[in-house]
């Protein structure tokens, strides 16, 4: 008998492993690393109109939710796996987990797979930055937090490098995730405060951001906690039956979302009637529509997480693998000599 076969070139596919993210992010610098994918980013929101585009494929459980977020810019499709599940931090399992996978659409073959829990959480900062550039008040330089999980010190370190932010406010319900946030950011440059409360970190803030994760509707921003002029970037509202901001807060402001028919069942804005106008971010970034157009106007983005960032994400760390070679070559196609002969390659297997 023979020895099994040796896989072709045409099965192996690039992939990037836990590991070896955490090894481009070190490579590149976490700050760098968000700026260059937030360039990635605003580019494809530039070709939006490019881009097949569907609200998310969610199975939605009492516990959580699985999803899948596909697009594809008609040369290369992408999607991404990704599941949401608040009860998991008191079960020792991971909020939120992702891979995605880049392929062609000529002959849709793969041509990445990578981990993407790491790179979600860049490419969320990431995208919150790219819109502050356009909604934040100028020269802002104080950001609150609320909500000091995963997502907090990407947060912060995304508004430092692409906003200006110096100091920065966070607080947690558990005070040992606020501590933790506040350790990590030690050496980052940020003037760091741990508060005790919503109200005690939004005082002064230009910038407020909520990152929270339970899956219900609650009130994380009361009405009286937002004042004139400040830019709110509400990121923890991502599902049905979850948000962040009382409805008084989203009738005195102007209201930005990626995707209106994802959005309007996710975020925020499921709070409002069905037609409350919104305006599109990518209508911002090409000038179609204003922004932030005055002192005293409060902006929010409404954000859920759109499928196009993270095919600019795994875009990034396609072009990123000869730079950094954190990558190796995964057997994943099954490719036989003849294409039609799928069971022989598996009988000469046996070796």
């Amino acid at each position: 008998m023979t020895d099994a076969p040796a896989p072709s070139k045409l099965a192996m596919v690039p992939f990037v492993s836990v590991a070896q993210m955490m090894e481009m992010v070190n490579t590149i610098g976490p700050r760098q690393m968000m700026a260059e994918l937030a360039e990635y980013i605003e580019t494809d929101f530039r070709r939006w109109e490019l881009f097949d585009k569907t609200p998310r494929v969610a199975s939605h459980s009492p516990e959580g939710v699985i999803e899948l977020m596909p697009t594809s810019d008609g040369e290369t499709y992408g999607f991404k796996y990704v599941n949401g599940h608040p009860s998991n931090l008191r079960r020792g399992f991971q909020t939120v987990t992702a891979f995605g996978v880049l392929a062609r659409v000529d002959n849709g073959y793969p041509i990445l797979l990578s981990e993407m829990t790491v790179l979600t959480a860049l490419r969320t900062a990431a995208t919150s930055a790219v819109a502050a550039r356009h909604l934040a008040p100028e020269g802002a330089k104080t950001l609150a937090l609320i909500g000091a999980g995963a997502q907090c010190e990407f947060q912060a370190l995304a508004f430092q490098e692409m906003i200006g932010i110096e100091k920065v406010r966070i607080y947690d319900i558990d005070p040992a995730a606020t501590q933790k946030a506040v350790a990590n950011l030690a050496d980052s440059g940020l003037d760091v405060t741990a508060c005790d409360s919503g109200e005690e970190a939004v005082a002064g803030a230009e910038i407020i951001t909520t990152c929270t994760a339970d899956k219900q509707y609650a009130t994380i921003l009361t009405d009286n906690m937002v004042g004139r002029g400040v830019h709110i970037n509400a990121i923890g509202g991502d599902c049905p039956g979850k948000t962040e901001l009382h409805r008084d807060i989203l009738l005195r402001s102007d209201i930005f979302v990626e995707y209106p028919e994802q959005t309007r069942i996710e975020g925020e804005i499921q709070q409002l009637d069905p037609d409350h106008p919104v305006t599109e971010l990518w209508e911002v970034i090409t000038g179609r529509k204003e922004g932030r157009r005055g002192a005293d106007q409060i902006t929010l983005f409404d954000s859920v997480g759109f499928a196009t960032e993270d095919f600019s994400a795994l875009r990034y760390v396609r072009d990123q693998l000869d730079r950094t070679g954190h990558y190796s070559m995964l057997d994943l196609l099954a490719d036989p000599d003849d294409t039609r002969d799928l069971f022989g390659m598996v009988r000469r297997a046996k070796g």
